[in-house]
């Protein structure tokens, strides 16, 4: 086994025993729904249904992209019978490992196991300047029939990652090439730092379909790739950043006004069904969660089924105590900012 796919061993480690997050404020506790007393509605007819990417999905809400290497087949399977059986979305996880290393398809072909679900692919947008081109992007989708391309922006991890690719001038222009050329469309998502609504924007207006804020507040993957590092000099650094970006609500709200024309997928300490609600109301259009679904699905699938009928529960009391009957009505629940 080499260096990477110890890394990848070992980080799911991390999760098997306790997860691997950040005590940081998402953003989620600076706002809280105006309760309705009165719903006068039947809790039996609420629809937590949306459409996402001419697929629909019964709550709005994704499986995000967290696992790769030769130790994720199993996870990958099992977390795609768990987006099949309550009508989730999922992402797998970074395909440069598959190509480069040669990985069997199947660590990340989860189609035949869940011929329905919403299915995004994923890589590096980085990438894009090490010798990756639009042949391979369409490769990525085409081999594992994916909805969408997510490309993700990892700046930070990069820097304090080994042997990490740093080089992220000019990128721009590579996404506006693979936005042109592929037959789906491509999503751009953080790791975890957030996306600024200037980034947006630029995203935007080079073709990006929608941005997946991954903001502050859950798992930190540059803390990640250092733990047990000896590089005291690198371990120093990471602390320092360790409170580094923008929350997942900040970004959130400062995207929403662009949401009719790039839609948001809100992860990033989006940890029970409130925080989706929150979500949908300040504007996204469905979230993510990746560090629970993971640590969760490493202990049992029953585990995991159970975080998931919490979630379902969680937000269809949201919206009953707020007097929505729907995923549209929530869109404009009133949310109270807390000073």
């Amino acid at each position: 086994m080499d260096e990477t796919q110890q890394r990848k061993k070992d980080h799911l480690s991390l999760f098997a025993n306790a997860g691997y997050g950040l005590s940081i404020d998402s953003g989620f506790s600076k706002y809280r729904f105006e309760h309705n007393a009165l719903p006068e509605i039947d809790f039996a007819e609420i629809d937590t249904s949306v459409e996402f990417l001419n697929r629909k999905l019964k709550m709005p809400l994704i499986i995000s992209s967290i696992t790769e290497g030769s130790a994720s087949e199993r996870i990958n399977r099992n977390l795609a019978g768990i987006a099949s059986d309550f009508g989730l979305g999922m992402a797998v996880g970074n395909w440069r490992m598959a190509i480069e290393d040669r990985l069997p398809e199947g660590s990340f072909a989860v189609r035949s196991y869940a011929p329905n679900i919403l299915l995004l692919a994923n890589l590096g947008a980085i990438q894009l300047n090490y010798g990756y081109s639009v042949n391979e992007c369409r490769r990525i989708v085409d081999m594992i029939d994916a909805d969408a391309l997510l490309l993700h922006l990892n700046p930070l991890q990069e820097i304090f990652q080994m042997k990490g690719n740093t080089n992220f001038s000019g990128l721009l222009k590579k996404i506006e090439r693979v936005c042109s050329s592929l037959r789906c469309p491509v999503i751009v998502k953080e790791v975890g730092y957030g996306i600024s609504a200037a980034t947006a924007k630029k995203l935007q207006e080079v073709g990006v379909y929608g941005v997946d804020v991954a903001g502050m507040g859950s798992t930190s993957c540059s803390s990640l790739e250092n733990r047990g590092s000896s590089d005291v000099v690198v371990k120093k650094a990471v602390e320092t950043f360790l409170p580094w970006g923008n929350s997942t609500v900040d970004c959130i709200v400062s995207i929403a006004e662009m949401r009719r024309k790039i839609k948001i997928i809100a992860s990033g300490g989006v940890r029970n069904g409130v925080d989706i609600a929150k979500s949908i109301a300040l504007g996204a259009n469905i979230c993510g969660n990746a560090s629970d679904f993971l640590h969760n699905i490493l202990i049992s699938r029953s585990d995991c089924e159970n975080f998931v009928e919490s979630l379902i529960l969680e937000l269809k009391t949201a919206m009953m105590c707020v007097g929505c009957r729907n995923i549209r009505g929530l869109r404009s629940a009133k949310l109270m900012k807390i000073e």
